[in-house]
């Protein structure tokens, strides 16, 4: 017979207990604390240029206004060259569609000879589909509306955290003992330099997917290059999913084009050496070291947050867990915790052999 009293398996059972708790918090309150999550993300992204202001004599109200506009400004650029190559891909739509039908007359009949099923069956089943395929119109309707909605709340958001970012530091700091304010105060300046780094290594990250994108998708001759290669950088905001959805999109649109496996080659190869670059020379450079999660615990975490918040987790997942990790470093009894979430030790590399003569010479030369 168990014995309920044993001090682990209590301790167990409380920690099942606030995950389980956590998850349905987290899950049925995603309407709230997604908008939430982000202001605060941001929030800690434009501290510093908000504290620079502010040293020059800026008003804090007008500084975080300022702020937030230079945000909304960077998003409004990403829009308009989105846009703009947009505009310069439906030029060319009428040889688009007649490539489209043509693709799609071939795919029935493949269908029709493979599967028995003729082609006034399957129009008949697509007509079928039509009453869905509008209702789902009317819903993405209703989502991009609740999607505006949630855009500004995320900027009233984060207008309040800049605004009252004092108070609200110095309110979690009196609801701690006198032991762990300084400890509170470096975490919580730590978690902010976290997130800056990520972001503002993400976003040189997104501008050197596109010059690379652009670069290799213009070699190989994909028609309007640097549209698909927007496209693929920006959606490296998702991380994993992101640049393959991108990548198969630019695949299918080469076809369409009338490209042939050479093209289609062409392009899975630029995806994999611009992958390559990214994942060992890039990111180690403009993200660093300060979100050393653990690759599995990073996949898990991508997996958990779209199951939770759906796309908005997946883009907030690596943040939020490299905070979390940090908070359990900071705490002695968290710290076992912090230390699974974390990835390996990073070891002090040895000098090369160049450097090492350099030195001797040198010393010789005293």
């Amino acid at each position: 017979m168990l014995d309920y009293k044993t001090p682990n398996l209590a301790k167990a059972c409380q920690i099942l207990f606030v995950l389980i708790g956590g998850t349905t918090v987290l899950y049925f309150g995603r309407s709230l604390l997604i908008p939430l999550t982000f202001a605060l993300i941001l929030a800690m992204l434009l501290r510093p240029l908000c504290r620079r202001l502010e040293r020059w004599g800026i008003h804090r109200a007008i500084a975080s206004v300022l702020s937030i506009l230079v945000l909304v400004g960077f998003f409004v650029l990403i829009l308009y060259l989105l846009s703009w190559q947009l505009d310069q891909v439906m030029r060319g739509g009428d040889e688009l569609r007649e490539r489209s039908i043509e693709l799609f007359s071939r795919l029935q009949e493949y269908i029709s000879r493979q599967f028995g099923l003729p082609k006034n069956r399957q129009q008949e089943m697509l007509k079928n589909g039509t009453g869905g395929m509008i209702s789902s119109i009317s819903s993405l309707t209703g989502h991009l509306l609740g999607v505006f909605v949630d855009i500004i709340l995320v900027l009233v958001y984060i207008f309040l955290f800049l605004f009252f970012r004092g108070h609200l530091l110095n309110s979690l700091i009196k609801a701690v003992s006198v032991e762990q304010k300084e400890n509170v105060r470096e975490l919580v300046s730590q978690a902010g330099r976290v997130a800056q780094q990520y972001l503002m290594g993400l976003a040189l990250m997104i501008v050197c997917l596109w010059i690379m994108y652009s670069i290799g998708f213009s070699i190989i001759g994909v028609r309007y290059a640097i549209f698909f290669a927007l496209l693929c950088g920006t959606l490296e905001l998702i991380p994993f999913f992101g640049n393959i959805t991108g990548t198969l999109i630019t695949v299918s649109m080469g076809i369409l084009q009338g490209g042939d496996f050479g093209l289609v080659a062409g392009i899975l190869i630029t995806y994999g050496s611009v992958q390559f670059i990214q994942s060992y020379i890039l990111q180690p450079w403009v993200v660093g070291g300060e979100v050393n999660l653990n690759p599995l615990f990073t996949i898990l975490c991508i997996v958990i947050g779209e199951a939770l918040w759906g796309v908005a987790g997946m883009v907030l997942a690596i943040p939020l867990f490299g905070i979390i990790k940090i908070t359990c470093d900071h705490f002695e009894s968290l710290k076992p915790y912090g230390y699974l979430l974390g990835g390996p030790e990073k070891r002090v590399r040895k000098r090369s052999w160049f450097k090492r003569m350099v030195t001797t010479l040198k010393k010789r030369e005293r």
